[in-house]
């Protein structure tokens, strides 16, 4: 969940009204929110920077606030006044309970960008407005380079499917060009530097910036850069990196022209909604914004934003049955409308009316979700079901821990490791090509540790062998896990397999104590050893396989299908994990003896 830090006192303001603590923290239990973390500026930075650099610091109280995940619209202190002012039904500045927020036309012509053909090999989408005549104050530009920030780590991925850009229209000419040119082609003045550089130098200059080397990768490798420039051909912004010092924006701006390029046109339209539609209250004539043309590659023209609510039908049984409550149309319509989602009801239906800022709404059981959080999560009468039911453990899992236990009993050591791994941990160190595994990758790793989900439980096992090596050999340990393997034939293009991995690590390879152990699993699984090989039963069959040692290797076929492998591992396997005894290891899908 994502956490915002607000100023009380300004929020309180901004409410109209004065909370305790207590009673704060109650009406965001309430609203569906949480108050965190109660702290003041001095401790923030007395924490992230050290007591001596803190000196500067207000004592100001500063409310730290998690926000849902999809709750784009409370990232910024006005999202959150308005929503809780809706909430407590103290929003008086319309009649509506929420604000209509619409769009104009400009009378001297719409502002244009241009999308070029050649930022479709690197960042094909564009969507562009103008909030005309705002009024910035400290707190009000503070909270509007915030909201970017949370919108970018949050909503846009770390700036990987959506970067924000804004600049002072009056500082600049349109119409805009959207394009893609060799990073030694462009040069500009980066915002808060005092002299030029090439997109190239800039690539080496925030190479060691804390803030902006997290989102050099995005386009650091390509051949081209996307580029935003204006008719006079002044740089606006490099995306997804940096903005121009050129056109940057100020306590005396008037006009903002907004420009969020994008990798997916749908995230990028949500964000530019939330961005205008949260600060459009700011403007002359309040909650609304300036329209801007888009022209496509293929001379298509989009008009953006397209802030228009749209509706929504649910039946008021249905509320009820899914939620748990037994409420009459009027006061559902009513809960609705708390939290802002305009409604009204029928006796039998509810006609709801979705805002710009709710991009969260997607289904019908989202507005289910609202009408609970306002009727109060404590408030929902707890009843055991009208029908009965008997639970039952799944097959795999009741097979899993009777495994776990004769494995035990065996000997060996249960383990319990990591679902994603690093890429070298499943290719390199196990000897085999990167682009040969079905792994999944993870597109935005936190860190290198975590950059796929594990196609084979052997890495994690012999990691932790190495984590104990201090410990009395033979070391024996196993694992039954699910493993993540790509599955073009599934809805989501991936598959779970649960896998069983054990490893012997001692002076001596013990294979024969891997064979044994595969033995006694197919004695409980009543799998017959089929020395025949007909078909009917398990048996070895000798294969090579990179991550063992070459003539030391054989699958585990199971009525003459492959199931698993066993064998003694490699000595660069065994080195590549930081170990220096020998090391055998079986693992076998068990999924086929359900």
């Amino acid at each position: 969940m994502p956490t915002i830090s607000v100023n009380r006192d300004l929020l309180f303001k901004s409410l109209g009204k004065t909370y305790t603590e207590e009673e704060f923290d109650e009406l965001c239990f309430k609203f569906g929110i949480e108050l965190d973390e109660v702290t003041s500026e001095k401790q923030i930075i007395s924490k992230e920077q050290g007591t001596d650099r803190s000196g500067g610091a207000s004592d100001d109280i500063i409310y730290k606030i998690d926000i849902p995940a999809n709750r784009y619209d409370l990232l910024c202190i006005e999202g959150l006044v308005q929503g809780l002012k809706v909430f407590l039904g103290e929003f008086f500045i319309f009649r509506a309970k929420f604000p209509k927020y619409k769009t104009l036309k400009p009378v001297g012509g719409f502002q244009r960008l241009s999308i070029k053909q050649s930022t479709q090999v690197i960042r094909p989408h564009a969507v562009a407005a103008v909030l005309r005549n705002i009024r910035f104050d400290k707190n009000v530009y503070s909270s509007f380079i915030d909201l970017q920030d949370k919108l970018h780590q949050n909503l846009c991925r770390k700036r990987s499917l959506v970067a924000i850009g804004t600049h002072d229209l009056d500082t600049i000419q349109g119409p805009f060009v959207y394009e893609a040119l060799s990073p030694d082609s462009i040069k500009f003045k980066p915002l808060n530097q005092t002299k030029e550089y090439t997109a190239a130098e800039l690539m080496d200059l925030y190479a060691t910036d804390n803030q902006l080397r997290h989102y050099l990768h995005i386009i650091k490798d390509s051949p081209v850069y996307p580029v935003i420039k204006d008719s006079n051909g002044i740089v606006l912004s490099l995306p997804p990196i940096i903005n121009g010092e050129h056109s940057k924006i100020t306590l005396n701006t008037k006009n903002v022209f907004i420009e969020c390029t994008a990798t997916d046109l749908t995230k990028a339209r949500v964000v530019l909604d939330t961005l205008v539609c949260m600060f459009a209250n700011y403007c002359q004539e309040p909650f609304t914004v300036e329209q801007c043309e888009v022209e496509t590659p293929s001379g298509e023209i989009n008009i953006y934003p397209d802030i228009k609510t749209r509706q929504e039908t649910v039946e008021v049984n249905k509320i009820n049955s899914m939620v748990g409550i037994n409420e009459k149309a009027d006061h559902i319509a009513n809960l609705l409308t708390r939290m802002c989602l305009s409604a009204s009801s029928d006796k039998d239906t509810i006609l709801v009316e979705i805002p710009p800022t709710r991009h969260d709404i997607i289904h019908a059981c989202d507005i289910y979700e609202d009408v609970a959080i306002a009727y109060g999560y404590n408030n929902i009468t707890k009843k055991f079901p009208s029908f009965y039911t008997t639970a039952s453990q799944l097959p795999i899992n009741k097979l899993s821990d009777q495994l776990r236990e004769q494995l035990a009993q065996a000997g060996f050591t249960e383990s319990l490791t990591f679902s994603l791994c690093s890429k070298e941990d499943i290719s390199e160190k196990l000897r085999k090509p990167l682009d040969s595994i079905p792994a999944v990758h993870v597109s935005n790793p936190k860190t290198l540790e975590f950059q796929v989900a594990r196609t084979t439980l052997l890495p994690g096992l012999l990691k932790t062998v190495a984590a104990n090596r201090k410990m009395p050999l033979p070391l024996k340990i196993f694992e039954i896990s699910d493993v993540v393997l790509k599955d073009n034939k599934t809805d989501n293009g991936a598959r779970n397999e649960r896998h069983l991995c054990a490893v012997n690590y001692n002076k001596s390879p013990g294979f024969e104590i891997i064979h044994g152990l595969l033995d006694r699993i197919m004695q409980l699984l009543e799998v017959p050893f089929d020395s025949n090989r007909s078909g009917n039963g398990y048996h070895l069959k000798h294969t090579e396989d990179d991550t063992f040692f070459p003539g030391s290797c054989a699958d585990v076929i199971v009525d003459g299908k492959k199931v698993g492998v066993m064998g003694v591992l490699h000595p660069e396997v065994v080195t590549g994990f930081d170990l220096n005894l020998p090391c055998s290891a079986l693992e076998i899908n068990i999924e086929p003896f359900l």
